[in-house]
Order: C-alpha cells, then sequence, then structure tokens
C-alpha cells in the first residue's frame, strides 16, 4: 500500500529543493496565460537530478500499478511529459508511445508517436496539471485512435477546482504524487515561507485567473 501523505510531503520537499517550484507571493510570477502566480513549477528541472529522478519515476510506476493495475502502454503528453513518461515505461517494461501537441505538418501528419494498437489500455503521463485541458486533449487523441484510457498520472497537481471538473466530464480518473496543499504544508512547516504569506498562497489557488487583478499582492 502506498504511503500516499508521505510521497506528497517528500515530493514537495525535492521540487523545493532543487528550486523546480519557486514560490513567490508577494512578488507574483506571471504565466503565459496572463494569470498572475504566487508560484512556477518547472518540474523538468528534475531530470537533472539523478536521485530525485529516480525516486519519481519508481513513485510513479507504484502509483500506476497500484491504482491502474495491469496496463498494455504509456503515453507521455508532449512536451514535459515524454521523458518522464519514457522513465516509468522502462521501469515497467512497457511500450512507450507520445502524443503531439499538434499533428506533423510533414511526413505522415502523425499526432501519436510510436506503435500501439486500439484496444490497448494506456496510462497517460504528465508532469503538471493545471486545467487539465492540454492532458485531456492528449487523452481524448489517443480514445480517438481507439486507445482505452485507465487513467492519468502526473508529478504534480495545482488543485485547481476547473481541473477536477475537467477530469471528471472526461471521465478520466488522474493521480499525482504531491499537490498544492502538500506543499504548502511542508513549506510552512520548514519555515520557508512566512505565516503573513500563507493566506495569499491559499486565496491564489482559490481563484487563480483573477487573484493577481482584484487586489494587492
Amino acid at each position: 500500500m502506498i504511503n500516499k501523505r508521505e510521497i506528497e510531503q517528500k515530493v514537495a520537499e525535492f521540487l523545493l529543493q532543487i528550486k523546480a517550484i519557486k514560490l513567490q507571493p508577494n512578488n507574483p510570477f506571471t504565466w503565459a496565460s496572463g494569470w498572475k502566480s504566487p508560484i512556477y513549477c518547472d518540474n523538468r528541472i528534475t531530470l537533472s537530478h539523478p536521485t530525485i529522478r529516480t525516486y519519481i519515476r519508481q513513485k510513479l510506476s507504484n502509483l500506476i500499478q497500484e491504482e491502474f493495475g495491469t496496463v498494455d502502454a504509456i503515453a507521455g503528453v508532449a512536451t514535459a511529459g515524454i521523458p518522464q513518461g519514457v522513465l516509468v515505461a522502462q521501469e515497467l517494461g512497457l511500450p512507450f508511445i507520445y502524443v503531439r501537441s499538434k499533428a506533423k505538418e510533414h511526413g505522415t501528419g502523425s499526432l501519436i508517436e510510436g506503435e500501439f494498437k486500439a484496444g490497448q489500455r494506456v496510462v497517460v503521463i504528465e508532469d503538471l496539471i493545471s486545467t487539465g485541458k492540454s492532458s485531456l486533449q492528449a487523452v481524448q487523441a489517443l480514445r480517438d485512435a481507439g486507445c482505452l484510457i485507465a487513467g492519468l498520472a502526473a508529478i504534480f497537481t495545482y488543485g485547481f477546482d476547473e481541473a477536477e471538473t475537467n477530469f471528471k466530464n472526461a471521465k478520466c480518473p488522474y493521480f499525482t504524487l504531491s499537490n498544492y496543499q502538500a506543499l504548502i504544508e511542508y513549506a510552512a512547516e520548514h519555515r520557508m515561507i512566512a505565516e503573513t504569506e500563507i493566506n495569499l498562497l491559499e486565496k491564489w489557488r482559490e481563484n487563480p485567473a483573477e487573484w493577481g487583478i482584484n487586489q494587492t499582492v
């Protein structure tokens, strides 16, 4: 049985330690969407740290076995989900495929790369869940190609209500190794953020699109 709490905290520790996640509630980042955010996450940095990379690979693999049982293939979501997916597929001894953000404009015009068959049971790998829209586009592409989606596994989620709704509507269960709440708890416990910053961090997740507009940060 997976010790979920222990893994959530350990992954949060790792991501903060290597600055794959940065917290700046008083000096927010601007995302590509235009949202103001007190957090920036780039889980690709984990790939440069062998011990952390190995831990994430093993825990994602364990999670898949625990939550999804037997599957036929692992699919990565371009681009950040590809290396994580390859590592998991290698750990589980499974075929790997990946889904492009859009079909190739040359050659075969493929949207899905790699060898697969209709009817195969597939787990999708993503590095990060925000609203879930790009991940679910990949899920739909695989379904359109005849794959049976067992679900999705990722390293981290912001825990947005919108993501929960999107995955529920798509009938795609998803699980992550860690999450925003676990991250805040770890950072607060280890005095990586001030007490006054915790409220800002919690308010952001409640309404991320408006957070930097309707209040002084």
